[in-house]
């Protein structure tokens, strides 16, 4: 397997945690975004979005970190990322969604380099756009996390699930942009537990070969 990502991208991020949950060994391949890697023709003709993670197992190019990591737990059973149940299953895909599709697509690079420099927006006014979104979206990730039936010592029951992938680099992105976390008990609850579990430490962006690039 390859994986081309970014050390800092959090859709990167919630791969490389799974793969560490599985236990399945990859070629790291760093995708500089800042530097603006992922526009060039070699990249685009791996990946038509131009985006990370892209993962190739053989054959196989798979792009959208979701998708990629319910391919992981299809080819790798054991630990499995999603609950027995139909229900459990809908509940651990419905919370990463709630990161995944309703925060993260407001605050990644190239939304936020297009507020900068196409729409001229300040870099106040930028930091302020991306904690609105964080702030607020976590508020429905710490509502769910606490009132409904399931939540357990991670974010359903008491092993790590899809919905954990999710939510840690997110979590991670909020404290490097100075997010308010306070208010959120239950989801930094959980985040703790996974920061203590090896494979979400292994995975982290600091111990990433192009951390230091």
């Amino acid at each position: 397997m390859k994986l081309y990502n970014y050390f800092r991208s959090s859709a990167s991020f919630r791969v490389r945690i799974a793969l560490a949950l599985k236990g399945l060994e990859y070629e790291y391949v760093p995708v500089h975004l800042v530097k603006g890697e992922q526009l060039t023709a070699d990249y685009a003709g791996l990946a038509p979005a131009r985006l990370v993670p892209l993962l190739v197992d053989g054959e196989q190019r798979l792009s959208q970190s979701l998708a990629i990591i319910e391919y992981l737990d299809e080819v790798q059973p054991e630990p499995p990322l999603l609950p027995q149940d139909a229900a459990g299953r809908a509940r651990v895909r419905s919370l990463a969604l709630d990161i995944a599709c309703e925060i993260h697509p407001l605050n990644n690079l190239r939304v936020l380099k297009y507020l900068k420099d196409q729409l001229g927006v300040s870099e106040e006014a930028k930091n302020a756009w991306y904690r609105h979104w964080v702030e607020s979206g976590l508020e429905v990730v710490e509502a769910r996390l606490r009132d409904e039936p399931g939540t357990g010592r991670y974010c359903h029951g008491d092993q790590p699930t899809l919905a954990d992938c999710v939510l840690v680099p997110q979590i991670f992105n909020a404290q490097r942009f100075d997010c308010r976390l306070d208010h959120l008990p239950t989801v930094m609850r959980v985040f703790e537990q996974c920061m203590q579990h090896p494979a979400f430490v292994a995975a982290q962006p600091s111990r990433c070969p192009d951390a230091q690039g």
